[in-house]
């Protein structure tokens, strides 16, 4: 007889555990689905008005070629889907690896390897990013190779991977960032009167390509990280902060590539 209830109050806590993991489970993988509809919602707001605004010049203006318009249509479907699984891929895997490395840099106690390793991140992470390459690989066309799109992209890249060096130092010191925007805003004033007129506009957008959809994630999760482990820090305030600098650092960097061409 005792048997027999050991053996039920066993099997019913074992139903109960099975319960409550089942039930974990299926509220995890509403989450999931949850996420991926407002991932795919975002995708459809980001790209709607663009698409509308082509089909009204479409039947009212331009009148391309169905042909032309067509691929039109192809290429908006495949930007969709490209841009939703961009998107899934960064939340599950660039921001929170960028956050664990933040954290783990930080851990080992160095500011120099700190500010080393997040240099060679900033700088890997501007190259692989899509807006940059698409500049560079215009500004290529449009110069006849003046301008070689892999001294473009190394430029940008390496301005980007010293500001970002930077902003980490900042919150390493506790630095003020309006001084480092004053500063940075200052030297470019001062670099637009020394540097061929046709490299302004291309370091100027120099800055703004590099806020894509690549770069930002991940130094933002870098930064945060970093700003995490440091004793007496916020992370809500000094976390935040990298991406402004980190595109004030191309815009130097071409201006300064200018000054040598020139």
């Amino acid at each position: 007889m005792e048997e027999w209830i050991i053996s039920a109050i066993w099997m019913k806590g074992l139903h109960e555990i099975f319960q409550t993991a089942l039930a974990e489970k299926l509220i995890e993988r509403r989450i999931q689905l949850d996420h991926l509809k407002n991932t795919g919602r975002e995708v459809i707001i980001a790209i709607l008005p663009m698409t509308a605004v082509i089909f009204v010049l479409q039947f009212t203006v331009i009148w391309l070629p169905a042909e032309m318009f067509l691929q039109f249509l192809i290429g908006v479907v495949m930007v969709g889907l490209g841009l939703f699984l961009f998107l899934i891929g960064v939340d599950i895997g660039m921001i929170p690896v960028g956050e664990m490395i933040g954290s783990a840099l930080s851990r080992l106690g160095k500011a120099g390897l700190v500010i080393l390793f997040s240099v060679i991140l900033g700088i890997a992470s501007t190259v692989a990013e899509p807006d940059v390459i698409v500049l560079a690989s215009q500004v290529d066309m449009v110069t006849g190779g003046a301008i070689p799109k892999s001294v473009l992209i190394f430029t940008v890249a390496l301005g980007v991977g010293i500001f970002v060096g930077l902003a980490i130092l900042r919150i390493l010191l506790n630095i003020p960032i309006t001084y480092l925007l004053i500063g940075g805003y200052s030297l470019i004033l001062i670099l637009s009167f020394f540097t061929p007129t046709e490299f302004v506009p291309v370091a100027l957008d120099s800055g703004g390509v590099t806020t894509g959809p690549m770069t930002v994630p991940f130094i933002m999760a870098l930064g945060l990280g970093v700003a995490s482990v440091l004793s007496g820090k916020s992370a809500s305030s000094d976390g935040f902060g990298l991406v402004a600098l980190a595109s004030v650092g191309p815009v130097i960097a071409v201006l300064l590539l200018g000054v040598m061409y020139s």
